[in-house]
């Protein structure tokens, strides 16, 4: 089990509790969700994004939706669009690719959050690896969204 070290110190410094689940390996948040035995909208995951000046945004949404950019455009009056991978790779060198963990807090990154994850009791996310999930109950998970906005700028995938 290897939590992001970024990830970690931020946790510890902001004392925010959580639990490591440990899980077979996978690529996906499907195979996560399923390893884990965790439902896949109480996963969050991060989309990278950045705008035409280079401002970058951390969007958390959760993992059985897609991000909806004309929304989250509108909302926020910008032009964000995805971030390459290389640049996402660059951004999380203590993570292994792809294994994004959805705390901005531990990148010094703004943040939006879909609405749908705070009428949640618990969120899973991704550690950093692809074989840790760690647990939040309701109280934590917002601690660590308080930074950001939240509103509705995704839809469901799959159910």
């Amino acid at each position: 089990m290897t939590i992001s070290t970024k990830l970690t110190r931020y946790l510890n410094e902001k004392n925010v509790p959580y639990q490591a689940i440990e899980h077979f390996h996978s690529n996906s948040s499907i195979g996560t969700a399923v390893t884990a035995n965790v439902a896949l909208n109480e996963i969050a995951k991060a989309v990278l994004l950045k705008d035409h000046e280079d401002r970058r945004l951390m969007a958390i949404l959760p993992a059985n939706n897609k991000i909806n950019l004309s929304i989250l455009n509108e909302c926020l009056h910008g032009s964000y669009q995805l971030l390459k991978e290389q640049e996402v790779y660059q951004a999380f060198s203590d993570c292994d690719l792809g294994a994004i963990p959805p705390v901005p807090g531990a990148y010094n990154m703004n943040m939006i959050c879909e609405e749908e994850l705070d009428r949640l009791d618990t969120v899973y996310l991704e550690a950093g690896d692809h074989k840790t999930l760690l647990q939040l109950d309701k109280g934590a998970f917002k601690h660590i969204m308080s930074v950001g906005k939240h509103f509705h700028f995704s839809q469901t995938v799959f159910h």
